[in-house]
């Protein structure tokens, strides 16, 4: 079974367990989302449901699968001859779905076979698990008579900067002598 929903303004076509990006949906990662207005509902052989505008009681069920951002959108103005350029970047949020059911009658799902603890079983697993010994530092090695200083061994794995000479001035031109004209 597929349909059709809108969402963000924009129609797609989805089916069980279809990857969809979508604009931007309030909900974190792993939270069910309820997409209500379907659109149209259809099945191999069968004919399609159109809703007018909406199909009655139909809804789609959906997981969130991340939040993200479109590529980047590159907007840029200019007016010629006038020196006027402006360039401004535009990336959309997005929600990637990942669609669990298509329901005609608007029934959820059942929730994903998930290991359910309890807070003893939390409780018991936090003790069970082995703590973390603070990081040791390696023993100082002694120094040798032409080892560097820690700080010094650190500055010398960065290469260094080296800097350019400053650029030098054309020099000024002098003015063309006057030549004196006898009359």
């Amino acid at each position: 079974m597929f349909a059709v929903v809108k969402t963000g303004g924009k129609q797609v076509r989805v089916a069980k367990d279809d990857r969809v990006t979508v604009e931007k949906i309030a909900g974190e990662p792993g939270a069910m989302v309820e997409l209500d207005t379907v659109l149209m509902l259809g099945e191999d052989g069968k004919a399609p449901t159109l809703g007018t505008p909406a199909v009655d009681k139909a809804k789609v069920f959906a997981e969130v699968v991340e939040q993200k951002k479109s590529g980047k959108v590159v907007v840029f103005k200019k007016n010629r001859r006038k020196n006027y350029r402006r360039t401004k970047g535009h990336r959309q949020e997005q929600t990637v779905l990942k669609i669990l059911e298509v329901s005609p009658t608007g029934t959820k799902p059942k929730a994903p076979a998930k290991a359910k603890t309890t807070k003893k079983d939390e409780g018991e697993a936090k003790e069970a698990a082995p703590k973390k010994a603070p990081a040791k530092k390696a023993p100082a090695k002694k120094a040798d008579a032409d080892a560097k200083p820690a700080a010094e061994k650190k500055t010398a794995a960065k290469k260094p900067v080296e800097k350019k000479p400053a650029a030098k001035k054309a020099p000024a031109k002098k003015p063309a002598p006057k030549k004196d004209t006898e009359e």
